[in-house]
């Protein structure tokens, strides 16, 4: 019997079964079960049998999508962990989903290998991310000066609001500066805290209770 359990939420039946059949021949894990959507995975998982080690999830979805679903396991089974597996590769989804609790961000072309990486990284450590996302991870966790750095009560507030799905000119508007000065704003602080776009402010955030999720 295989070590670990998989859930897969896709609304495309036919690369539904193929990651199935994919994920079927790793040596450590086998899918429970199949879902076209969120609402029928949470009617699955009142079923304590079929609740899983973890949730390959779309974001897109009729009914209930990815975003929504994930908050919901998160808040209601947080022994599950949820790894997207979307086409979106944009910040705003991004963040939406890690927000939302994902564990880690997968686009659907991954290789197979990464995908089996991401599977048992995420039962060993409890997440994995890719690419951008991954480094950005592990810039805002090791840096040594993450907890020497003083924000200020403007630069707080700004990230603050890099947590929301505002964009820079709708933070600019909230906060009744320029756009020019809401730039230097997020240039200075991709340089003082290390990371390199929107994401590793939110994750700098969550990781340091400016934002709470």
């Amino acid at each position: 019997m295989k070590a670990h359990t998989i859930a897969i939420v896709e609304d495309h039946i036919l690369l539904s079964q193929a990651i199935a059949s994919l994920v079927d021949s790793f040596k450590d894990f086998n899918v429970l079960y199949t879902c076209k959507n969120g609402k029928e995975l949470l009617t699955k998982l009142k079923t304590p049998s079929n609740i899983p080690d973890i949730i390959l999830m779309d974001v897109n979805m009729p009914i209930l999508n990815g975003i929504e679903t994930t908050e919901i396991v998160k808040n209601e089974y947080p022994e599950v962990k949820v790894i997207a597996l979307s086409v979106e590769e944009n910040d705003t989804t991004i963040i939406k989903m890690l927000k939302a609790g994902a564990k880690g961000y997968l686009l659907k072309d991954v290789e197979k290998d990464i995908l089996e990486l991401a599977l048992l990284e995420t039962v060993k450590h409890g997440y994995y991310h890719t690419k951008d996302v991954s480094n950005i991870l592990i810039n805002s966790l090791n840096s040594d000066d993450s907890g020497k750095i003083q924000l200020k009560d403007r630069e707080i507030e700004f990230i603050i609001h890099t947590c929301s799905e505002m964009t820079y000119k709708e933070i600019a508007e909230k906060m009744f500066l320029s756009p020019k000065t809401i730039d230097g704003y997020r240039d200075n602080l991709f340089q003082k805290l290390h990371v390199k776009n929107r994401i590793g402010l939110v994750l700098y955030a969550i990781k340091n209770g400016i934002y709470k999720i």
